[in-house]
Parts: structure tokens; C-alpha cells; sequence
């Protein structure tokens, strides 16, 4: 007979995760497909508002969720699910890669992605100088001189964890004050090896096979200016990629998928949790995991339903 999954999970960071466990736990069979093992967490450092850890590294946070998934008997494949079709049956059919996948219910959780600054030089040299992850490409930078654009605190925590890797870092930001929390901004400040550029635009990325330099503008005066650099971490925040499901869902403005109180969108059987939501304007890692559990929850309480109905 062919495998017909109860449950597929899209997104292995943790909403995907929490969303697997407690469909194990009912008993559902479950698969999750994830283009990247952690999501997001893996553009973490160290966890600090986690429950139950008062810190932890975000790599030991994502190998203690893989390992309670896999005890539980889901099986976790990375790979990317370039179309999701529904027949007539009701069965979703998803297409990743060379395989195809059958399941009666589909929960979304993708998280978000990196957004770009579309700036000259950025996409030229993007993984030759140009990094959306301190977390990961930060050690290649040990004793250089990097630039770190953004004003939240995915940008603050970069500057900070750069600033023990790296001899310099330039923390530029185009407004006057940070977003970020005030401890996090505090700590910055602190730190002196790294220099605050406010009211500061990132304008071009200069180089030959390599990042050399970045030119950058004064938004007050109109003074521009170039700085040798060896990498830039681009830190201005995260989007929402969600056209895979584009004709099977509403969205917002910011292409986050519309859920109700359950995590359901306008097709039945299909969820969504987490970041790539428009539930919540927090996007933290509790808040993932809470829509998690109710989307896999309410994902049981549909095949439940449908059984009934039979």
C-alpha cells in the first residue's frame, strides 16, 4: 500500500519540532521536511529566555530537540517542498526534490527568512564577505575588521558575539537609537572594540573576488565615506517566503499566513505555526512552540472529526 503520512511538517526549526512531538504523541504518523535543521535558532547564540534552561548554547538547544523527535519515531529529512497540491480526496500531495509525499494534514512552519539589504555588491558576494549569520560564519573572522547593519536584536546580539571574535566591529544603524533590549543595547555599548555608526545608511559593497570595503552615507549631512572591512553580517530583519502555499492560504501584507484560533487557514487540513504566522507581532521561540502544539493538536482533532463523520 502506498505511505500515507497523518501529519507533514514543514520547517525543522522549533515549531516544526514541538509540532512532530506532539503528534507523536497522538500517534499520528508524522514526517518532518526542513531545508535547514533548527531554523532560525541556528542565527542564535546562546538561548537566555528559554524555560527551563537559564542559558544554553542554541546548537545543544537544537541536537536535545532532534533527539526528542527521533525517540519519538519521526523521521526528519532535510529538503526543500517546491509544491503542495490537494486532490480531490481530500489528500495533500507534496513535491520535494525527486520524492513526492501523501498526508492528510499539512502544518506550515517555515519560520522566516533573512532579509536583504539590495544593495550593490550584496548578492555579488554573499558568502564571500557577506553573511546573514554571525552564529556561523563568525569564527572565519577571527582578529578582522567586520560591519554589522541592523538596529534590533538579531543585529545587537551579532555585534556582540562578533566583538569577541573579531579586532573590530562597526555596528551601523539608519536611525538615532536601537530597537533592541535595553540590556542587549547596554552591553554594546560596552564592548570596546566595536563602534556605533547611528543615522548611518549601508550604501555599497566594494571588492575584487572578496568583500574590501563598504561605502556608507550619513543620513543628517549626506557625507559618504567608505570602510575597510573584511565581512558584513546583515541583520535588518526577516521575511516570510510562503508562495509555496500562496493559493492555499490569505495573507497578510507581509505574506505571513493568516491562521484562526486553531492554526487552520482557509483549506482544510492545513496549518500553519510559528514565525511564518501572522498571529503574533513576537516572534520568539516559546511563542513558536505554543502554536505548534495547538496546530498539531487541532491537526489530531481534524482527523478525528473526519472518522467520525465516516
Amino acid at each position: 500500500m502506498e505511505k500515507i503520512f497523518d501529519v507533514i511538517i514543514i520547517g525543522s526549526g522549533p515549531a516544526g519540532m514541538t509540532a512532530a512531538i506532539y503528534a507523536a504523541r497522538r500517534e499520528m504518523k508524522a514526517l518532518v521536511i526542513g531545508k535547514e535543521l533548527g531554523g532560525q535558532m541556528v542565527w542564535a547564540s546562546s538561548i537566555e529566555n528559554y524555560p527551563g534552561f537559564k542559558k544554553i548554547d542554541n546548537y545543544d538547544l537544537i541536537v536535545k530537540m532532534q533527539e526528542q523527535v527521533k525517540g519519538l519515531g519521526v523521521e526528519i529529512k532535510t529538503d526543500e517542498v517546491k509544491r503542495i497540491e490537494k486532490g480531490s480526496d481530500g489528500i495533500f500531495v507534496l513535491h520535494a526534490g525527486k520524492d513526492n509525499y501523501k498526508t492528510k494534514t499539512v502544518i506550515i512552519a517555515m519560520g522566516l527568512a533573512p532579509r536583504r539589504l539590495a544593495i550593490p555588491g550584496e548578492e555579488e558576494f554573499n558568502g564571500k564577505g557577506v553573511s546573514y549569520c554571525a552564529n556561523c560564519d563568525g569564527p572565519f573572522y577571527k582578529d578582522r575588521v567586520v560591519a554589522v547593519v541592523g538596529g534590533g536584536n538579531a543585529a545587537l546580539d551579532a555585534a556582540e558575539v562578533m566583538s569577541k571574535i573579531a579586532k573590530k566591529v562597526y555596528l551601523i544603524h539608519r536611525r538615532n537609537e536601537f530597537r533592541g533590549f535595553e540590556a542587549l543595547i547596554e552591553d554594546v555599548k560596552e564592548r570596546k572594540n566595536i563602534e556605533l555608526l547611528l543615522e548611518t545608511e549601508t550604501k555599497e559593497i566594494i571588492g575584487q573576488n572578496k568583500v574590501e570595503r563598504i561605502k556608507i552615507a550619513n543620513n543628517k549631512t549626506g557625507e559618504e565615506k567608505e570602510l575597510e572591512v573584511d565581512g558584513i553580517f546583515v541583520e535588518v530583519g526577516r521575511v516570510a517566503h510562503t508562495d509555496l502555499v500562496a493559493d492555499l492560504v490569505d495573507r497578510d501584507k507581509n505574506n505571513q499566513i493568516a491562521v484562526d484560533e486553531k492554526q487552520g487557514t482557509k483549506t482544510k487540513g492545513l496549518f500553519a505555526a510559528g514565525d511564518v504566522t501572522n498571529k503574533s507581532e513576537f516572534k520568539q521561540i516559546t511563542i513558536a512552540t505554543g502554536e505548534a502544539t495547538i496546530a498539531a493538536l487541532a491537526a489530531y482533532q481534524y482527523l478525528q472529526l473526519k472518522e467520525d463523520q465516516k
